[in-house]
């Protein structure tokens, strides 16, 4: 199974399409730009969103859905976010097609133009807010706290599965504040809310910070990120939560009454986290023979694959991993049992290896007589023969080893891959040789980093939170700066 993926070292980027393809996540689509989520991946995206929607419903807030189109003159009234989106729009022009007179098979109806074209959704900030307008009155309506699971669409020009698709799957919160300090709290809030989960149930670490003007989100005063590393070196933003300020509420005419009975209006926040994660999970943990899946997030945690050679011993075997069974999933473990005969153990090894199962328990005649299993980690490939006494609660401590061991392995790397340059020709030579993130002084103009965008391709990934004030040049310009900021090559 290994040999059919092309390893990260002769072709990162196969690689990645392999593991996405032959790791059975997804697969492409007839439409241009578009995939098959397939049932495993799927299968990751619901873990994935189940855990997020407790975090999202623990800090307050509440699942609603709207709808899907968007009339355009909706997006023309911010006029920032309908510059910033008006190249990726999709346009409904039509409601109607019929039987083309000709045998052509069918057209549009030319009589059944829209009077109003409308958009299907990149984002729902204009439909969400001109909903607002009528749900808030007054401060006793404040805060609304709301998030929708939903698709969007967004015709990117050049695409890749999960990373960058013309359809993906994604939530949206939206909230609306009385004070510009609760809808500035209420983003920070939700940034730690994804960096939590980034951190500690996809293993995978991060680093907070907010976005240069020019890569902010349109129409956003604020645009905060969690920023991960993948194993190539370019970097991947995970997450964004925007602070709007009063942008939209001035374009939709959303007003509250304070307590002095006086008009004034909402500030706003957005946030949200994509199927991008699922490539972002890829990309950080998984290794040349297959998925490597931090197991507070994996489908399946565990595999059973018995061994035997007559019913006798298979009913031997049926037995005590009937009882293993029973004790794993009391303690909220998710297994399989895979007994079917159509393929031999080795074939499945390779699978559940592929497939980035965390852990794998064989059980054979012989291991019965000497009441052990053979249990094998899929992040270090180690086997160990373990008894059948405690076992499960073996499996349960080892699974929490095995998240650690995952996060220790891609903080290290990450933090292997941020380094300070004082000087353009060190930054470019990083860049070529090294990767990761470049800490480098920036003199805050958005001229200068557009123009080592185009000489490097590099961006500033973020300004970190916790960033230290240091006086310094611009690597560029030579003007003074204050502090370093992250550039990196980036998805």
């Amino acid at each position: 199974m290994s040999k059919e993926i092309t390893s990260r070292s002769a072709d990162y980027s196969q690689w990645y399409n392999d593991l996405v393809l032959k790791g059975g996540l997804a697969d492409y689509s007839p439409v241009r730009g578009c995939m098959v989520i397939k049932p495993y991946g799927f299968a990751l995206w619901e873990g994935m969103r189940d855990v997020l929607d407790k975090m999202f419903k623990d800090t307050g807030h509440q699942n609603a859905y709207f709808p899907l189109f968007i009339p355009k003159s909706f997006l023309s009234r911010e006029a920032d976010h309908v510059e910033g989106f008006a190249k990726e729009c999709a346009v409904v022009t039509h409601y109607r097609l019929k039987n083309d007179p000709n045998g052509g098979g069918v057209v549009v109806d030319p009589e059944a133009k829209l009077e109003e074209e409308l958009i299907i959704r990149p984002t729902s900030e204009t439909i969400i807010w001109n909903t607002y307008k009528d749900w808030i009155r007054s401060y006793r309506d404040l805060p609304l706290l709301i998030n929708q699971w939903a698709n969007v669409v967004r015709w990117e020009m050049r695409t890749r599965l999960f990373l960058r698709t013309a359809e993906f799957l994604w939530q949206e919160g939206h909230t609306a504040h009385a004070t510009a300090d609760e809808a500035i709290e209420e983003t920070r809030r939700m940034l730690d809310v994804y960096a939590d989960f980034a951190e500690n149930y996809m293993a995978m670490p991060v680093i907070k910070g907010v976005k240069s003007p020019a890569e902010r989100f349109a129409g956003a005063i604020d645009t905060y990120c969690i920023e991960a590393l993948m194993q190539d070196g370019k970097a991947l933003q995970a997450g964004t939560s925007h602070f709007l300020g009063q942008n939209f509420a001035k374009a939709f005419e959303v007003q509250f009454s304070n307590k002095e009975n006086k008009l004034e209006y909402v500030w706003a926040t957005s946030w949200g986290v994509s199927t991008r994660l699922i490539g972002a999970l890829v990309m950080a943990h998984s290794d040349d023979e297959g998925l490597v899946l931090p197991p507070r997030i994996a489908p399946l945690q565990v595999v059973i694959v018995p061994i035997y050679k007559n019913d006798e011993q298979k009913a031997k075997i049926d037995e005590k991993v009937d009882i293993l069974i029973q004790e794993l999933k009391r303690a909220g473990i998710s297994v399989k049992y895979d007994d079917n005969d159509n393929n031999r153990p080795g074939w499945k090894f390779a699978e559940y290896e592929m497939k980035g199962v965390p852990v794998r328990v064989a059980m054979g005649a012989r291991d019965l007589e000497n009441n052990v299993a053979e249990v094998a980690r899929r992040d270090t490939k180690e086997k160990m023969s373990l008894s059948l006494d405690g076992l499960a609660q073996r499996i349960k401590d080892l699974l929490e080893e095995i998240q650690q061991n995952i996060y220790n392995k891609a903080k290290a790397y990450r933090d292997e891959h941020i380094t300070p340059a004082d000087t353009f020709e060190e930054f470019e030579k990083l860049l070529d040789e090294k990767g990761g993130f470049i800490a480098a002084h920036w003199d805050g103009t958005t001229e200068t980093e557009e123009q080592i965008k185009e000489r490097t391709k590099a961006t500033i990934r973020c300004i970190p939170l916790n960033n230290k004030p240091e006086a310094g040049t611009c690597i560029l310009t030579g003007k003074p700066s204050t502090q370093r900021v992250l550039f990196a090559r980036a998805y």
